[in-house]
């Protein structure tokens, strides 16, 4: 007599949905008259919420494909489904002729057996605050864009502003450009508009201006000019939304208003910080307590993607730190077989957070004054090269970060942030006792007298 093996009905009362561009099909069980296609509109994603309630459905998974789950999404989480949102690589192995129906029946099928895991997925307000930065994240982007277009007229005209300034849409740059485009070509009137801070004199920066008169590449710089003005006009009303978004998360929990710290005066702006928002103080209330500031390395923008892509509450979703490198897919993916390690890479795909972890690595990588986390990026680039030390320490701080913000623990730097004068000081000292003792002086070698 054979033996059989069943597996366990996990989760009873299972509906599995595959997501399409035009169409969802809906499997409430294996049988054909349990199976409906449903079209994309509002009112169909009510009629199939309907049609899952009169089942007595009580929990629904369905594939993370492109975002047309996003609306369906939301609209069964408000009628009280219980919402399995997956990978779609965890429901790829299905045999025979792949289809519609097919697919639906085997996702209720993993679901019901309790095969499928979900996905994470941030809370409402972080998801808002999210969609705000990802979007001023693309305007960014389009004015490098606009930027680049602008440099390259430029250059065309034989207009060589890149070479003299550092940023063409500097201070200076602007400044010169803004005439250039209204038709002025005189180097010498040009180059006195430069900013006081330019370290080029007016003399180098006036050889660099002559024109060669084109007409055509003139409009087009113009036009770049008004794209990147624009651009820069939508970027600011973008950081109103965010700075609205923040005010607004953090006026709900009397928690996180009763936190206060003071500026960091030694932390650089970059050009595409917002501006007009104290992300020092909104990060230090949005997560309670934790300054993530403190680590080195870490900037405006990378404390900011932390808050919008996970939140406070997104973290504490990771049972370890582990979960939450993996997740990220800052660690080895280890393949083992008979006791043998096949494979240890890096999963393929980056988030923006990962993005923004190792960005910030990086910079760490950069640093000139030794700190526990420079000194591990640079022992790890010594044995494997720039790119593993990058992603070594875009894993370590992932791990810094949740141990910060899940168990309240304060980061410690051995040296803390100095001045610097503070740095001159310092680095001086070091190397005056090094110089003692290869040399072995004495208190009397160097005549040093010690009062009583």
């Amino acid at each position: 007599m054979e033996e059989q093996i069943s597996l366990e009905v996990v989760n009873k009362n299972a509906a599995g949905i595959d997501i399409g561009s035009r169409s969802h099909w809906v499997a409430v069980g294996q049988s054909d008259d349990l199976i409906r296609e449903f079209g994309v509109y509002n009112e169909d994603l009510y009629e199939l919420a309907d049609w899952l309630a009169q089942h007595n459905i009580a929990t629904v998974s369905m594939e993370s494909t492109g975002n047309y789950w996003q609306n369906l999404h939301a609209v069964l989480i408000s009628k009280g489904f219980d919402v399995t949102l997956c990978n779609g690589k965890f429901t790829k192995n299905i045999k025979g002729k792949k289809t519609d129906v097919k697919d639906c029946q085997w996702i209720q099928k993993l679901h019901s057996l309790g095969l499928l895991s979900g996905s994470f997925l941030p809370d409402g307000d972080t998801e808002i605050l999210r969609t705000f930065t990802r979007h001023r994240h693309n305007l960014i982007k389009q004015a490098a864009s606009a930027t680049k277009k602008m440099q390259k007229y430029l250059r065309l005209m034989n207009i060589r502003l890149d070479v003299v300034v550092k940023d063409v849409v500097g201070l200076t740059g602007l400044k010169i450009i803004r005439p250039i485009a209204l038709g002025e070509i005189d180097p010498q009137k040009l180059a006195s508009l430069r900013h006081y801070n330019c370290k080029k004199s007016e003399e180098e920066i006036a050889k660099a201006l002559h024109s060669n008169g084109r007409k055509d590449f003139l409009y087009a710089l113009k036009d770049e000019l008004d794209t990147y003005e624009f651009i820069q006009k939508k970027i600011r009303e973008c950081d109103d939304q965010i700075a609205e978004k923040l005010d607004d998360i953090i006026g709900k929990d009397p928690e996180k208003q009763k936190h206060h710290i003071d500026k960091k005066t030694y932390k650089r702006i970059n050009k595409n910080t917002p501006k007009d928002i104290d992300i020092n103080l909104k990060s230090y209330q949005m997560l309670k307590g934790t300054d993530l500031l403190a680590i080195e390395g870490m900037s405006y923008n990378t404390v900011l993607a932390i808050m919008s892509e996970v939140g406070y509450d997104g973290i504490k979703k990771f049972k370890t730190a582990k979960h939450f490198t993996s997740w990220l897919r800052l660690a080895p993916n280890n393949k083992v077989s008979g006791g043998k390690v096949l494979s240890s890479k890096i999963g393929k795909g980056s988030s923006r957070l990962k993005i923004a972890l190792r960005n910030a690595a990086n910079a760490i990588g950069n640093l000139k004054d030794s700190t526990p986390l420079r000194d591990f990026f640079h022992r790890i680039n010594f044995r494997k090269g720039r790119v593993s030390a990058i992603t070594a320490t875009a894993r370590k701080l992932a791990v810094i970060i949740w141990n910060m913000v899940t168990k309240g623990t304060v980061y410690q730097n051995p040296e803390g942030y100095l001045y610097l004068d503070q740095k001159r000081k310092l680095g001086i000292v070091k190397r005056i006792r090094k110089q003692i003792d290869k040399f072995g002086l004495t208190d009397d070698d160097l005549q040093i007298t010690v009062n009583q």
